[in-house]
């Protein structure tokens, strides 16, 4: 068993053991409460007895009755709520009862029907015709007994949603430290074959080569350099500086388009004015770019692909929409997380650095604003536009 197996298996040995403990200690408190229950309810079946016993052998008023009773088990009612009433629900007697609850009938009506919610009502002969009801309700320990096990999950809850979101922060910022140590590893062994690149292109211009083909090497170099360059920015925080943003995105969109399938129809809608914004230009061009590819492949290589550039109130949104696969509705968050990826090749980090480039770098937000399956999907940029 492997390094990765053993620690699942602790991982699932802890969860388990918690569930079990926790459970536990709920019904542990559970069946503590109503064992206390009961034995309050018994205690006021003793009171009724005591106070039926004494109204046939005593000869007095029921008040008088009513104080010889309520003396036997005083120790053990101090602190239940207590209300005797007559069958016409005239008061005789109460305790542990605020004054202001019983100060008039409908305050002891709203009372009474508490009381019965909280415990059955016992009958109370007192001789003859007269019968009298004690309704009682549960002491303060046993609501608190009560209550214990919802404050118990509330804190375990809490706890656990705590832990979780400290798990995941950690997590996500040991997966951003992996990423930006790759990039900037990409972006060094990238460098060194570049460098050669460089010198063999000016060689070749001492030699009798067509212009033309160290023409397109330099086009590739300077694209290769541009790449090293964005790679090497990921994971330190890039200058910004102010752009129009239709000029970065049509050079972006143009780049891509020359260099697509003619089958796939592109259609770019923007302002005729400028619209400056703070932007990484690279940066910016190479999530422009991501999203375009992803539409392309999206469509596996046929269909239409636009991109719309509008600002709504000092909001400049850019919307990339593709006629392709779709996205389902559930996975329209997932996507944009490291290492997701729909496809059999790629690690998955496309929309991931798209993500943290608009949102981490440029302030921005970016989302699936609408998808379909089979008819495809439209991502949106947002980006605040400057004051000028």
């Amino acid at each position: 068993m492997n390094f990765t197996e053993n620690r699942n298996l602790t991982r699932w040995i802890f969860l388990i053991s918690s569930f079990v403990i926790i459970c536990l200690i709920l019904w542990n408190t559970y069946t503590f409460s109503q064992h206390f229950k009961a034995e309050e309810r018994n205690k006021m079946e003793h009171w009724t007895a005591a106070y039926e016993d004494y109204k046939k052998y005593a000869n007095g008023e029921i008040s008088e009755i009513n104080a010889i009773a309520e003396r036997i088990v005083i120790d053990s009612t101090v602190t239940t709520p207590l209300l005797l009433l007559d069958k016409a629900d005239n008061l005789i007697s109460y305790r542990n009862i605020e004054e202001h609850l019983i100060s008039d009938s409908i305050k002891i009506k709203k009372l009474k029907q508490r009381l019965t919610i909280e415990n059955s009502p016992l009958d109370i002969d007192l001789g003859g015709t007269q019968k009298a009801v004690l309704y009682h309700g549960n002491s303060p320990m046993l609501n608190k007994l009560k209550y214990y096990p919802l404050a118990l999950l509330l804190i375990i809850t809490l706890f656990s949603t705590l832990a979780y979101f400290f798990y995941r922060s950690s997590r996500i910022a040991a997966q951003n430290k992996l990423w930006s140590g790759m990039a900037k590893e990409t972006a060094h062994q990238i460098g060194t074959p570049l460098s050669s690149l460089v010198g063999w292109a000016e060689i070749l211009k001492t030699e009798n080569v067509d212009p033309s083909y160290i023409a397109e090497i330099e086009k590739d170099i300077t694209r290769l350099q541009t790449i090293t360059d964005r790679f090497s920015k990921i994971g330190s925080i890039p200058t910004l500086e102010h752009h129009d943003i239709v000029k970065t995105t049509t050079e972006a969109f143009d780049y891509i388009k020359s260099r697509s399938s003619k089958l796939i129809n592109f259609k770019l809608n923007t302002p005729k004015d400028n619209i400056l914004v703070n932007l990484n230009v690279q940066l910016f061009s190479w999530t422009i770019e991501n999203l375009v590819k992803n539409g392309i492949d999206a469509m596996k290589g046929k269909g239409d692909l636009s991109i719309e550039i509008t600002s709504i109130r000092k909001q400049i949104q850019i919307t990339i929409s593709d006629t392709g696969k779709g996205i389902p509705k559930q996975l329209h968050k997932t996507i944009f997380e490291p290492g997701y990826t729909s496809k059999r090749r790629g690690w998955g980090l496309g929309l991931s650095l798209a993500k943290r480039i608009i949102e981490d770098y440029h302030n921005g937000k970016i989302k699936v604003l609408r998808s379909e399956i089979d008819n495809g999907t439209t991502i949106q940029i947002t980006l605040k536009q400057l004051n000028v």
